[in-house]
Parts: C-alpha cells; sequence; structure tokens
C-alpha cells in the first residue's frame, strides 16, 4: 500500500458553487431561518434553551433541540452541561460562530430595513415589467 503525500491529504479550495462542495453542506444549514435567529440569539452571550425560546418567539423546543445539534456537529454552537438538580445545559458561539455572527446580524439589520420595500415589490410583482437585462 503506498503512503500518501501531504500534498494528497490537502483539502482542495472550497467552491460553493461545484455540486461536490463540503461547504454546500454548511451552506444548506444556513440557509434556515431558525439557524440564523439562533446564531444572532447566541451573539450576546451564553443561553439556556429556555432563554433562546422565549427570545425565538414560535421555534419550538424540538427545533431548537435540532437546530442547536446541528450547529454544534459544524463547531458554531459550542455547549455545557452542569451536573446540578435540575439539569442546566447553556449554549454558546465558538469563536468561529462569533465570527460568523457578525456576518448573520447584518444580514439580519438589512432585512429588517428593507422589508417594507421587499412586502411592496412582492405584492406588486405581477405588475411589475422585468428589470433591464432579465428580459
Amino acid at each position: 500500500m503506498q503512503k500518501k503525500s501531504h500534498v494528497d491529504l490537502v483539502t482542495p479550495a472550497a467552491n460553493v458553487f461545484h455540486a461536490d462542495c463540503p461547504a454546500r453542506n454548511f451552506l444548506d444549514i444556513l440557509a434556515e431561518k431558525w439557524v440564523l435567529l439562533t446564531i444572532h440569539s447566541l451573539k450576546s452571550g451564553p443561553a439556556r434553551p429556555g432563554e433562546l425560546r422565549r427570545k425565538i418567539e414560535g421555534i419550538s423546543e424540538k427545533m431548537l433541540t435540532q437546530t442547536l445539534r446541528r450547529l454544534q456537529e459544524f463547531g458554531i454552537v459550542e455547549r455545557r452541561s452542569y451536573a446540578e438538580v435540575p439539569p442546566r445545559v447553556e449554549y454558546w458561539l465558538s469563536p468561529l460562530g462569533m465570527s460568523l455572527s457578525e456576518i448573520v446580524l447584518t444580514l439580519d439589520r438589512w432585512v429588517e430595513s428593507n422589508v417594507g420595500e421587499i412586502d411592496r415589490l412582492r405584492s406588486g410583482k405581477a405588475d411589475a415589467e422585468p428589470m433591464e437585462g432579465n428580459a
């Protein structure tokens, strides 16, 4: 059996436009609204699941648990379980998650600032003419 050189072990550069790019796995997760809201919520520091559910209105306990597990799997969120009665668990953003949170916060602010225009354009969509170059 031939030994692999370090060149063979180097991961090729990521290109999200390639179908087999491993970065697409994370993009699939990142495109979910609950993921973005959870990352944004944890930007302010560690939180328990109950705190997160109160902050992220509309998320179910099951969905929050799934979201936190996926983010933990990708190294975006860290978890600590305390040996207490009743049990206590906290989640917080890893350093990688903190770097991502800046981008998520910017996206959230953009959406909040532009939701009126987006709604206006959606409601008049049928009457709108195609943009130049898109016809």
